[in-house]
């Protein structure tokens, strides 16, 4: 019986595993406990698979540490697959550019059992910056995974409309099984997909199934930001796809027959945000970035029901009448 499994999904990150595997290999506290590490391959063509198996030749830590490869790119699917694969009650997420800190699996064991009605609980995490961070980091800290919402733990209660994200986020793997749909809508598949908080969609079905969702601050991580995420093409790229997402995640929330009564609500009042912010000068200084980040959330929030509607239709309907109607036409002339 495992009682956790660390899962990694990465991308191309095989110059980034070597530290997060060091980190891991060096925890503490773990003597008593029975635990595993994934590394999820997504579909990488650098040399992620090397390094694992150069870690397997010399692994000294008293947890095993497997591979698996998930060709279906993006987070989601390579969450799922990891889910699929772990043999813990409790999975613990890590980025492949999470820096755990020596007591974190240790800590996240901990607090799964005193909290048995956690279904998923997040982590401190700090930044490690490659650049000094700007002064506008601040108002951005969230979309960029940095939370501190102090040193005392605390619940996500659903009226506050605020999860944690998915880096340093630990799953009750019975929670994810019996909430959790294998195929989630957003599937973040890079950016040119439009789409982001494809880890709040997961932790949304496990809250609205009844599981508590906590904040632990005891479990802590250092998340390795590098320059460019902190330029402006990036972060308003970034602040595109969460908007874009806006409809599908605040949908989630509501029961069924909420839905087309609030969605009209909501585009006026999206309208009415992106107005004032547009002609309403701002009482406080705000830099550059700052601006034009706020400009384009607000923007493709009132855009998103339109722009997942498309989509939608794409991966839904349209499939389909090609299916059925195009082969039909063909077979009438003869093809």
């Amino acid at each position: 019986m495992i009682d956790l499994t660390v899962a990694i999904p990465t991308y191309n990150g095989a110059h980034r595993l070597f530290e997060v595997l060091k980190k891991l290999q060096a925890q503490t506290n773990t003597e008593n406990l029975a635990w595993e590490i994934i590394v999820v391959d997504n579909n990488s063509t650098d040399d992620t698979t090397t390094v694992v198996e150069h870690y397997q030749a010399h692994w000294q830590a008293n947890c095993s540490l497997n591979y698996c490869f998930e060709a279906q790119q993006g987070t989601a699917f390579a969450r799922q697959h990891a889910v699929e694969r772990a043999r813990g009650k409790l999975i613990g997420f890590l980025d492949d550019d999470n820096l755990p800190q020596a007591d974190w699996v240790a800590a996240a064991y901990a607090f799964g059992q005193t909290h048995p009605q956690a279904g998923a609980y997040g982590s401190k995490i700090s930044g490690d910056f490659a650049v000094k961070p700007p002064r506008y980091l601040k108002s951005l800290a969230y979309y960029l995974a940095i939370i501190d919402r102090g040193l005392t733990a605390s619940k996500y209660e659903p009226h506050q409309r605020i999860l944690p994200p998915g880096a340093g986020l630990v799953i009750r793997k019975q929670a994810w099984q019996e909430a959790v749909p294998q195929r989630l809508f957003l599937n973040y598949q890079g950016r040119e997909a439009g789409l982001a908080s494809e880890d709040l969609e997961v932790v949304i079905y496990i809250q609205k199934a009844g599981w508590d969702v906590w904040y632990n601050p005891q479990m802590q991580i250092v998340h390795q930001i590098p320059a460019w995420r902190l330029e402006k093409d990036y972060l308003v790229s970034l602040m595109r796809c969460v908007g874009l997402s806006r409809h599908h995640i605040r949908m989630l929330r509501l029961a069924s027959w909420q839905r087309p009564l609030a969605t009209p609500v909501y585009l006026l009042n999206d309208f009415r945000k992106l107005l004032q912010h547009l002609l309403v000068r701002p009482k406080i200084s705000k830099s550059e970035i700052v601006v034009a980040c706020e400009r384009q959330l607000l923007l493709s929030i009132l855009l998103s029901p339109f722009f997942l509607g498309k989509k939608r239709y794409q991966d839904w309907v349209k499939p389909r009448k090609n299916k059925r109607f195009f082969p039909a036409i063909k077979k009438s002339f003869g093809y």
